[in-house]
């Protein structure tokens, strides 16, 4: 019995056999299957009508119940039902969705908002018919393929006969198995316009244009292919001084998630702001309050950088072509669906010429029935074959100019003539209508025979009777690229330990640097030359004895460092000046030559380009002469970071102290303005605005009459109101003739602008007063142009100098009137000729971008025997 418990506990505790199982079938044939009717019949729209199979058998469902009037969408959703083999939700939201486009269905009641993500109200509250533009260019059975339903019961459509680019024009989106599709909205008449121009064998080209409207950056559109990539931004305007306002979205985006995003970059210390307000209702209204002491400008290049008021979205552009899915531009599909059209109108033309020829025909056939008495002959005729026989012969001497043979079916037709038909026939009135029907005849087969220039009329058609409200909602611009370094609020305060060489937001006890961010870099300096850029962090060690610590800006060439160091324990002194403008972050960088011991005696960083005036003071040793000496940095051309530098002395250097301060050794600033992103920049992009030193300013003028100048930073937004951008010249006055509606007349004004720091108004503030010209030529000239009097001569035009017209005035002063007359225009003509005074500026130095050790030993070697005998180097 113990025998039998062991071997029943040894075939209880055996291993069981290892079994292979293939599912090669599974995924061979069953996942495939279900791949394909994903692909298929639920996440893709066919090229043909632009249609996910949901949304075609619901467009085909509204056609059924259509009577002109309203249906309840829950109606709708059962109706469909008999197609559709999924539930009533997912035909629900499927329709919810078309409405929301407000293209095919008209719509009646909640049907939710894009702009602020409500959902609609549930299908038995809302009401839909079919639009009249769906009834127009969806439907018509006698070119529609139809197929046995889902569960045989009922015929659907295989496709509709869509005459329009359906699919660009809303848009779709879906996921399938292995492979999506994300087709963008583009605008109604754009796509008309552009079906046109393929029509006509021209080229065109399609942007997207989004129902909550935005501004879009379409460079990198790529023709809505795989790899393209849309921008979108909010648009963002000053309300107020320390309010902002955002009118529309972008596209994926509704006001709470935008509101959401704002809030949390907030929390997360990116921006600054006091509240916001939702005011959104028919139309988008976001209020964003600041506080007093935070720019509006920045604070916008910021909600762009870090919130949801900026969005990527990539278009894919998938439909199914004969059963497949297939990846096309939408330039392509454009031109497919405009084929697909002319194809429609060719077959609906070829049709009802079929039938006007059969009306023709029979109405021919019955005229010579009843005029000729044929109807007669078959009055003996006792059997059914004779009466056909007998009509048959009496048709044949009068039928010679038909156009196809007398069938028996056109027979029969004729004995179903009522005798009170026969009896009220009129001859003329028959042959009107055969006259009419030929006129109808000859026009379809006109149609036919210039058949592009019948579709492109359908198009023009189209757009008059649908395209009225229908304007681009997104605007097209290109963007700049906003550097959220420069834009975010720095909510953190940075620490430095220097003896122990550590740097971080935690060392709240040791000496404080300056305020930053999270996603500022550091650049740190320290005694033995060693240079390192690292990332803000609670704690960072970097080396002992740090010298110099600062915020660290990419592509900096302003920013110049004045250094003089020690080469190893007992080496010569060399001076240089660097800018640092590109590293790898938390790589260690030399900026001496590398030996032990090597050791910054001086150094200094210069946010313009500063070049100070140092004394060195040498040790007394042996017949050392000369133990001080002045070394001007205005002397050293400024390198890369890597060159060795000048020799200062060979002998050993006690101490260096600041003898002078410095003046900036760069050229001024050339700054241009691009009108397309609207943005100041450096790069050459736009018109040139002039060469700025620190102290210069931008003249801004509105054309409401607002005058200000501004520090010219390249983060400035400008908007469509401007109408002057200039560099700011003090001396040089400001002409304006504008309209004082109280008084019901024009005046001439002449100002300086006083406070350069404020903006002020410098037209009348009574309403519907108005700036006509202003000018910031010395010597403007305006020409008027008066109105033609009852009973008078036309007064000739006048030109006005302004400088002699009027002196220059305050700013809030009213003027001078221009004229008693009335005035139809007033033109700024070519100003005078003036030679304005030109200041001689100090040399500059310009900033040599050199990066080779070479070079810099080079240049020491031309003055290495100056350097040996008078113990320093100043020129090269």
């Amino acid at each position: 019995m113990e025998e039998n418990q062991e071997g029943a506990q040894e075939e209880q505790f055996e291993k069981p056999k290892e079994e292979l199982i293939r599912v090669t079938g599974m995924y061979k044939d069953w996942f495939l299957d279900y791949a394909s009717y994903v692909i298929l019949e639920r996440a893709v729209p066919a090229i043909e009508d632009g249609f996910k199979p949901v949304q075609r058998r619901i467009m085909h469902s509204m056609k059924d119940l259509d009577d002109g009037r309203y249906n309840k969408v829950a109606n709708i959703v059962g109706h469909t039902m008999q197609y559709h083999p999924h539930g009533d939700a997912s035909i629900g939201d499927a329709m919810v969705q078309i409405g929301q486009k407000d293209i095919l269905i008209d719509t009646q009641g909640n049907w939710g908002n894009v702009l602020t993500g409500d959902r609609a109200a549930a299908p038995r509250y809302i009401e839909a018919r079919l639009s009249k533009f769906a009834l127009e260019v969806l439907y018509n059975p006698k070119l529609t393929e139809w197929q046995l339903s889902y569960d045989g019961r009922k015929k659907e459509p295989v496709n509709l006969p869509v005459k329009f680019p359906l699919l660009l024009a809303q848009g779709a989106e879906g996921i399938a198995v292995g492979l999506s599709t994300r087709l963008l909205p583009h605008n109604f008449n754009e796509l008309i316009d552009a079906s046109i121009k393929h029509l006509k064998g021209k080229k065109f080209t399609l942007y997207p244009d989004f129902p909550t409207a935005g501004i879009a950056d379409v460079s990198n559109y790529n023709d809505g292919k795989r790899g393209g990539r849309v921008r979108i931004r909010a648009k963002i305007s000053q309300y107020d001084k320390n309010i902002l306002a955002i009118t529309e979205i972008p596209f994926g985006t509704t006001t709470s998630s935008l509101i959401d995003s704002i809030l949390k970059a907030n929390d997360k210390g990116k921006i600054k702001i006091k509240k916001i307000e939702d005011n959104t209702a028919a139309e988008v209204e976001i209020l964003i309050h600041l506080p007093n002491n935070i720019s509006p400008d920045r604070t916008i290049d910021a909600l762009y950088a870090f919130t949801y008021c900026e969005n990527s979205v990539s278009p894919l552009g998938c439909v199914i072509i004969d059963n497949k899915p297939v990846f096309l531009g939408v330039s392509e599909i454009l031109r497919r669906s405009t084929d697909h059209t002319l194809h429609l109108l060719k077959r609906e033309l070829e049709i009802t010429l079929e039938e006007l020829e059969e009306q023709w025909h029979f109405s021919s056939l019955e005229r010579i029935f009843i005029e000729n008495r044929i109807y007669r002959e078959i009055e003996e005729e006792e059997t059914w074959e004779g009466v056909i026989k007998a009509i048959d012969e009496g048709l044949k001497p009068h039928i010679t100019h038909l156009k196809r043979d007398v069938t028996e079916e056109d027979i029969i037709r004729l004995t179903e003539i009522r005798i009170k038909r026969i009896s009220k026939f009129d001859i003329d009135k028959a042959q009107q209508k055969i006259e009419a029907l030929e006129g109808d005849i000859a026009k379809v087969k006109h149609h036919l025979d210039h058949l592009v220039d019948y579709a492109v009329d359908y198009f023009k058609k189209l757009k008059k009777d649908y395209g009225a409200d229908k304007d681009r909602r997104t605007e097209l611009r290109l963007f700049d690229d906003i550097e959220a370094t420069k834009v975010v609020i720095r909510n953190t305060k940075l620490y430095v330990n220097r003896k122990e060489g550590f740097i971080g937001t935690s060392l709240k006890k040791d000496e404080y640097v300056t305020d930053c961010s999270d996603i500022d870099d550091v650049i740190c300096f320290t005694a033995d030359g060693k240079m390192m850029v690292t990332k803000v962090d609670t704690k960072t060690f970097i080396g002992k004895d740090i010298i110099h610590v600062a915020i660290f800006k990419k592509k900096d060439k302003r920013t110049i460092y004045n250094m003089i160091y020690r080469d190893g324990k007992a080496g010569n002194t060399y001076v240089k000046r660097f800018a640092v403008t590109s590293v790898t972050r938390d790589r260690e960088y030399d900026l001496t030559q590398g030996k032990k011991d090597s050791k910054v005696l001086y150094f200094t960083s210069n946010p313009n380009g500063e070049a100070e005036v140092v004394s060195v003071f040498l040790r007394q040793v042996g017949s050392i002469r000369k133990v001080k000496f002045d070394v001007d940095f205005a002397d050293i051309l400024i390198k890369g970071r890597n060159v060795k530098g000048n020799i200062v002395t060979k002998y050993s250097v006690k101490r260096i102290e600041l003898k002078e301060e410095g003046v900036s050794t760069l050229k001024p600033r050339r700054i241009w303005f691009d009108d397309t992103v609207k943005r100041l920049n450096v790069d050459g992009r736009g018109e040139l605005l002039g060469e700025f030193r620190g102290e210069d300013r931008l003249l801004i003028i509105t054309q409401d009459g607002i005058a200000k100048t501004i520090v010219p930073e390249l983060t400035t937004r400008f908007d469509d109101e401007m109408i002057v951008l200039e560099k700011w010249s003090p001396k040089k006055p400001i002409s304006a003739i504008y309209w004082e509606a109280e008084k019901e007349r024009y005046y001439v004004k002449r100002f300086l602008i006083e406070n350069p720091d404020k903006e002020e108004k410098f037209i009348s503030e009574s309403e519907n007063s108005y700036l006509e010209v202003v000018s910031t030529d010395y010597l403007p000239v305006a020409e008027v142009v008066f109105n033609k009097q009852r009973g008078k001569e036309q007064r000739p035009n006048e030109e006005v100098n302004l400088e002699e017209f009027i002196s220059v005035k305050g700013i809030k002063a009213l003027g001078n009137q221009l004229t008693t007359e009335k005035v139809k225009q007033i033109n700024l003509l070519d100003p005078l000729p003036y030679e304005e005074e030109k200041e001689v500026p100090a040399e500059d130095i310009e900033v040599v971008d050199e990066e080779s050790v070479e070079d810099s030993e080079n240049t020491e070697k031309k003055g290495k025997s100056s350097s040996e005998s008078q113990g320093s180097l100043f020129d090269e």
